[in-house]
């Protein structure tokens, strides 16, 4: 999709569709609306009392013109009221643009924030909000759908109609919002594909492709070259499965960078619990449980496609969860790379284990912050619900930064302590530590366990079991795999690279 900035008179364009966004309580004053109803003879506003539209969040209204304005279709999107509204508000908005644009078949649209025309302090939140909302809006991931099963989509391209009196910044604003979608489909993709298709070696295979693209350097270790390391946890988590595990190395090392960042993704491309196997419902849709991987593998290449000035490692530990004659058994005591000896209490709370060895791996990089994505308890999802991330940190300044740049990004998330005195629950009597805790508090003291291979290194846990996948369209967001996470990384990096 082609997008583009204008400054133009909205009503003036021609468009197939444009959605004009409006707040709840100045709707009535909003003069793009007035000059719009004015125009049609008074028929929106009409429409308006008729559909009972008062631009709530989440309500829409569609009205033709009959060629009375530019645009050939105008939408009404609501957004709430303006004193609750953020930037990234607009990010729903405009997906839900791009939906009704493809739902009548419409191959232009625009979109005219509040206040268009008018040179906001801060312009750029409001371009990069629209055109990742419009470009992901358009998602959709129908590789193994045939025939009308398909949905056609026929939007071609988008104009935002943000004044903004620095150009180049305007430029860049929307450049790195294109490089975010793009970002974030290349990762909904990797996670939509089923288990049975992305194995630990294709996706791999696939990074290979994203690194090659973006210029990325990577390496790929398997078994052979993890057991050399030592890598027992992660390996002993593998040894179910016919399929062999790959564990992925991306690196970007520009010149003169100004930090170094390992990212790690958890990398189970399917989940079945192991011995302690899942429930056929909690096993539908364990093929997401590789959402981690594909968050940091797309993000690592997206900072390679801008070339920002920060030192990026993105690691992956890839591997199914499989039961066999060969799985590894509750009771069973293994050793860690890092040394530290684990007693398996649950074969289900593998994620944990294969994240250890990857933490470990990275700590020889010797980075200035360590940053891991999983879908790693059912416990975050049960304490935050299915949209927001849970955050655990050992060092506050860096949580501080990591959760300003997800407001930023427009992901939820939110920071969960980790109590020491939760760590009781991890003491084993035949080894250093058990790999489970109690039912109560089961995301803090995962959280606790993957502190224990981190030492020193400033670290952030991100928790994505809830929002990894979604089960019903909302806004930007489709059904399937999110691709979360992607956008904070990218934010955090150029917040980084911005810096002075």
């Amino acid at each position: 999709m082609d997008i583009t900035l204008s400054t133009s008179p909205p009503l003036d364009a021609t468009l197939d569709v444009l959605a004009i966004v409006c707040h709840e309580d100045t709707l009535t004053e909003d003069p793009t609306v007035t000059a719009a109803d004015a125009a049609l003879g008074g028929h929106l506003r009409r429409a308006m009392v008729d559909e009972r539209f008062r631009a709530k969040a989440g309500q829409s209204l569609s009205l033709h013109t009959q060629g009375r304005l530019g645009p050939g279709r105008l939408l009404l999107v609501g957004v709430g009221p303006r004193a609750a509204f953020r930037p990234s508000d607009l990010r729903p908005a405009a997906g839900r643009v791009a939906r009704f644009a493809n739902s009548v078949g419409a191959s232009t649209a625009g979109i005219a924030p509040p206040d268009a025309g008018k040179t906001a302090a801060s312009p750029y939140p409001t371009i990069a909000a629209l055109a990742e909302g419009v470009r992901l809006g358009g998602y959709r991931f129908q590789k193994y759908l045939t025939g009308d099963k398909r949905t056609p989509l026929t939007l071609a391209s988008a104009t935002l109609f943000v004044a903004a009196s620095d150009q180049a910044a305007a430029r860049q604003a929307l450049d790195r919002a294109q490089q975010t979608a793009r970002a974030v489909a290349d990762a909904r993709d990797l996670v939509n594909e089923p288990a049975g298709v992305l194995t630990p070696t294709r996706l791999a295979e696939a990074a290979k492709t994203l690194a090659q693209d973006a210029g990325l350097d990577i390496t790929i270790f398997g078994p052979d070259e993890c057991r050399q390391q030592g890598m027992g946890l992660y390996l002993a988590v593998a040894q179910g499965s016919d399929e062999e595990p790959r564990f992925i190395h991306l690196t970007w090392r520009p010149p003169q960078a100004k930090k170094r960042i390992v990212l790690i993704g958890k990398g189970v491309t399917f989940d079945s619990g192991g011995l302690s196997l899942k429930t056929n419902e909690g096993m539908l849709d364990m093929k997401v449980d590789m959402s981690g991987a594909a968050a940091v593998i797309a993000a690592a290449s997206a900072i390679a496609r801008e070339q920002l000035p920060v030192e990026v490692h993105a690691i992956a530990a890839c591997t199914e969860n499989m039961p066999s004659g060969r799985s590894y058994k509750l009771g069973d005591v293994i050793t860690s790379m890092a040394g530290k000896t684990v007693e398996i209490t649950n074969t289900d709370a593998e994620g944990r284990l294969t994240l250890a060895d990857a933490l470990t791996y990275s700590l020889a990089l010797k980075p200035d912050a360590i940053i891991d994505f999983a879908t790693l308890t059912g416990a975050c999802v049960v304490a935050l619900g299915p949209h927001t991330a849970g955050v655990m940190s050992n060092n506050d300044a860096l949580s501080a930064q990591w959760l300003a740049a997800a407001k930023a990004a427009g992901e939820e998330m939110w920071p969960l302590p980790l109590p020491p005195r939760l760590s009781d629950q991890l003491k084993s009597e035949i080894a250093d530590m058990k790999n489970t805790g109690e039912r109560w508090g089961g995301a803090l003291t995962a959280g606790l366990f993957l502190k224990e291979f981190v030492g020193e290194t400033p670290w952030v846990h991100v928790d994505l079991a809830g929002p990894a996948s979604a089960d019903k369209e909302f806004g930007h967001i489709g059904k399937g795999g999110t691709g979360f996470g992607v956008a904070t990384i990218l934010e955090l990096v150029r917040a980084t690279a911005d810096a002075r």
